[in-house]
């Protein structure tokens, strides 16, 4: 079967940027208040899997739409949702001033209190809800893709919600194995789904003993994963409006990201949940 001219099963074939998928905006109700999120649904004849995609620290703003449509163009359902929703109303933070700025600083470190791993994941039960709720996602079966600080939730999620979540990534995550309570690598030996791990070179908020000890939980929980280093790449290089941007670097992202997603969550195929 083809869609957009791409062969079904072809983990190495590249989405179709032209397509415009749909984009919708909502709010989802969760167990403390109401979440906006953005949904981007491919422009095609469906049902699609579900993709929840888990923003960077620097929230939603246009980079993040791109990227969400462009996840819409293989063929994804692709939920964004709001993760700073309990702070209100606020400004979309600019990394420059953050960078530059004490006060800056300091907003940026009360925004990002407002959520953690824990209470993001504990939100996913809502946003499976509303997939669930929706005629064109095929299925049970969801894929999670964070960055950054979505990165350490997209992994908690896959162990809070193994029975549904059939594969994860991470890019540029920081603070996967920690001593906090709310650290992800608690949650590995429950992952049942595929998962990738690709971190930024010489990432202070992912150093290499956190990568092995990562790496241990992995592999002693007998998860099929992978984790890999992109060498030369900078914390945040898959983000178009960050000095860090790394063009090759990016497109090599979307080539794993997609060939991981095909794999374990063809766009067309069985959508059941995981064993």
């Amino acid at each position: 079967m083809e869609r957009n001219g791409i062969e079904q099963g072809d983990a190495a074939a590249p989405c179709d940027p032209r397509q415009s998928p749909y984009h919708e905006q909502i709010a989802i109700r969760t167990g403390d208040g109401l979440c906006p999120a953005h949904v981007m649904i491919p422009n095609d004849v469906g049902p699609w899997p579900g993709v929840i995609f888990y923003m960077d620290g620097l929230a939603i703003r246009p980079a993040l739409l791109a990227m969400a449509k462009r996840l819409a163009c293989c063929g994804y359902v692709v939920l964004l949702p709001d993760l700073f929703y309990r702070a209100g109303s606020y400004d979309t933070p600019d990394a420059a001033r953050i960078s530059a700025d004490d006060g800056a600083r300091a907003d940026f470190r009360k925004l990002m209190s407002v959520t953690d791993n824990r209470l993001a994941s504990q939100d996913t039960e809502a946003y499976l809800a509303y997939l669930d709720s929706r005629s064109d996602v095929s299925g049970p079966a969801v894929g999670v893709v964070g960055y950054c600080l979505g990165g350490g939730v997209a992994l908690t999620v896959a162990g809070d919600f193994a029975d549904r979540i059939a594969v994860a990534a991470s890019f540029h995550g920081g603070h996967l194995a920690t001593d906090l309570p709310t650290s992800p690598h608690l949650s590995v030996h429950k992952i049942r789904g595929r998962v990738l791990v690709a971190s930024a070179d010489g990432d202070p908020s992912y150093p290499p003993e956190m990568a092995e000890r990562l790496e241990t939980e992995f592999r002693d929980a007998g998860v099929d994963h992978r984790c890999e280093t992109f060498l030369g790449a900078k914390h945040g290089w898959t983000m178009a409006d960050l000095p860090a941007f790394d063009a090759p670097a990016a497109e090599r992202h979307w080539r794993e990201l997609t060939a991981l997603f095909a794999g374990a969550l063809p766009a067309h195929g069985a959508n059941e949940r995981i064993q």
